[in-house]
């Protein structure tokens, strides 16, 4: 028995298929603009970013020797070739500096500048975009024109090294005073899940707040709309955005605003594990 377990393995490991690890964790993150990364990256962005957290290439960057699907050290810009800072930088960051040295992170961002979440619904994906203007169908188009699909794409290539953990999005400045949100957001959350062959509700989803009232957030009143998510669906988590420094445009945030935001997903993700979050 020894010996026919001994050649399966060597079998596949000559196939070049890899083992899933369940000490590496795979959070898929989704969204419009402050997901994607709105501020400047800086030196201290690019600086000291641990092997233990990596990012799954969502397209093709020659420039940056990256291949859409495979896996590199998490130096920004993590979504597309030329984005900026985004919050999934310093989740990343700040869970491998609390999480067992065991454990590696990977992120996966998959997002749009502007976009409403109809974008990620497959039922009305193509008719959303059709309808898109032009600087935005160019963003789609790097994810082959269905960001939903890609998304669902690398999520399982990605289930074939690690395990899905979380979900982070950060979205609904389109979608300001859209009452029905959070329902919209649940349908792709679900089918992401039942897509990925993943339990109901098994995956906590947390969807951080848009630039507050104390920043002159032009959509601050969204915020009340986001945190009726978790009664919506169960595994939902709101991560507050207040005192998380915004921009002129009272729509994104600063490169410390992306910092802080980043690390409170981190906390709640921590929590969540049952991690202290001491770092």
């Amino acid at each position: 028995m020894k010996k026919f377990l001994l050649w399966g393995a060597l079998a596949l490991w000559g196939m070049g298929v890899s083992a899933q690890d369940p000490n590496f964790h795979i959070y898929l993150c989704f969204g419009q603009s402050n997901m994607e990364g709105n501020a400047r990256v800086e030196p201290q962005d690019t600086a000291g970013v641990d092997g233990r957290f990596m990012v799954m290439a969502a397209v093709d960057c020659p420039d940056l020797n990256r291949t859409k699907g495979e896996w590199y050290r998490a130096v920004p810009p993590l979504a597309r070739c030329h984005t900026g800072l985004t919050p999934a930088d310093y989740f990343g960051r700040t869970l491998v500096a609390n999480l067992p040295e065991k454990v590696r992170v990977g992120v996966i961002n998959v997002a749009v500048g502007g976009c409403k979440i109809e974008l990620f619904d497959e039922d009305s994906c193509q008719t959303y975009v059709a309808g898109a203007p032009e600087w935005m169908q160019n963003m789609v188009r790097e994810y082959d024109g269905n960001p939903y699909a890609r998304l669902v794409e690398l999520g399982r290539k990605a289930q074939k090294d690690g395990v899905i953990k979380g979900i982070l999005l950060h979205q609904g400045e389109s979608n300001t005073n859209d009452s029905i949100w959070p329902q919209k957001v649940k349908k792709v959350y679900d089918r992401l899940l039942k897509d990925l062959n993943l339990e109901p509700n098994s995956v906590p989803l947390l969807a951080g707040e848009l630039v507050g009232k104390s920043q002159n957030g032009a959509c601050a009143s969204m915020n009340a709309i986001i945190a009726t998510l978790p009664q919506v669906i169960p595994s939902a988590h709101v991560i507050s955005s207040e005192g998380c420094e915004g921009v002129s445009d009272h729509l994104h945030f600063s490169a410390q605003g992306y910092r802080k935001l980043g690390k409170r997903y981190a906390q709640k993700m921590l929590s969540l594990l049952k991690i202290p979050a001491g770092k």
